[in-house]
């Protein structure tokens, strides 16, 4: 019986056992941010991986679907799903090009719609902005998802509690880990 217990009764306190941990932490976050940088460097977007916010897309991408983006290539053609930002807003919309003008020497020009939308997205772009800016508006064009993976994201941005709750369960996981 007393081994069964073994387990759950308070250890002594070890402030090495405690700086390991943390820097086990520590090296899992960085691994993380450096796996997030090398992905940008090598899809040449400042957002290689992004989700899936609304139904504007559905039947395409539902919502909370995990969507991986490529910015190498500059030529967009119609038909494409982009990822784009609007000036003066942080939240990426993810919509296909619906018409595209300009190339070669000029600027491209893109023209965006959401598939479940009646409308094109110029009431979405920045006042005076008709058109997307290939080279300045692009984070890049999908080239695979993972279905529902990101509703995770949705639910920590609709319910800030679950942050709170989630670090907590990390934070007691790592000081509470035995090795």
């Amino acid at each position: 019986m007393a081994g069964l217990l073994d387990g759950l009764l308070p250890q002594p306190f070890n402030p090495r056992q405690l700086a390991a941990q943390i820097l086990n932490f520590a090296l899992i976050l960085s691994t993380a941010f450096m796996l997030w940088k090398g992905f940008s460097v090598v899809a040449d977007s400042p957002s290689p991986i992004v989700v899936v916010l609304s139904g504007s897309m559905e039947p395409a991408f539902q919502r909370g679907d995990l969507l991986f983006l490529w910015n190498r290539g500059m030529n967009t053609q119609v038909g494409e799903i982009v990822v784009y930002n609007v000036k003066g807003k942080d939240i990426p919309i993810v919509h296909r090009v619906v018409r595209r003008f300009g190339g070669g020497d000029q600027a491209l020009k893109l023209l965006t719609k959401g598939d479940n939308n009646v409308a094109d997205d110029t009431e979405l772009y920045a006042a005076g902005q008709g058109f997307l800016d290939r080279a300045t508006d692009i984070i890049g064009s999908v080239v695979g998802y993972i279905p529902y993976v990101g509703y995770v994201t949705i639910l920590l941005s609709e319910h800030p509690w679950l942050k709170s709750v989630m670090l907590g369960i990390m934070g007691l996981v790592v000081v509470l880990q035995r090795e």
